[in-house]
């Protein structure tokens, strides 16, 4: 018991530092010449920030492979993509945004916004100030739909 108590608690420490150093390698080679939103609004998978990785290395950032591993896995576990919304709150979304935004919109203005979960739910909510018929309990699911098919990319 007292093994697997000691396992536990130095596993739990690794993570820690990785998770920590993770966040220090991406200050000290991301940070330097992005701002921290573009980073953290993507949503990338593990593969998804391996590319990209790979692109800022091909373009001169200078990034170690230990720190590419420790960066790309601290990537991917804290701005990884979020799971699907539930069935029934994506179908509610999908019918609010075909009977509030399509009345005003055409589908491809709205496609070309890339907005986050933030910008879509200032987005929304300027629109009902403006008159848009979305209620309170119907702004959620909108937000939720828009950000997970026209998010950032």
């Amino acid at each position: 018991m007292i093994r697997v108590t000691l396992a536990l608690i130095l596993l739990a420490a690794a993570t820690v530092t990785a998770q920590s150093s993770g966040a220090d390698v991406m200050k000290q080679r991301c940070v330097s010449c992005h701002e921290s939103d573009i980073i953290t609004s993507q949503k990338l998978s593990l593969t998804g920030w391996t590319r990209s990785v790979d692109k800022m290395v091909r373009w001169g950032a200078t990034v170690t492979p230990a720190e590419r591993e420790v960066l790309q896995a601290y990537l991917a576990a804290n701005f990884g993509p979020k799971p699907a919304a539930a069935h029934a709150t994506s179908e509610a979304g999908a019918a609010s945004y075909r009977r509030a935004c399509l009345t005003c919109h055409d589908a491809d203005l709205i496609e070309q916004q890339k907005l986050s979960r933030l910008g879509w739910t200032r987005s929304v909510e300027k629109m009902m100030r403006w008159g848009a018929t979305v209620s309170a309990d119907e702004k959620d699911p909108l937000v939720d739909y828009l950000a997970s098919r026209y998010g950032p990319r």
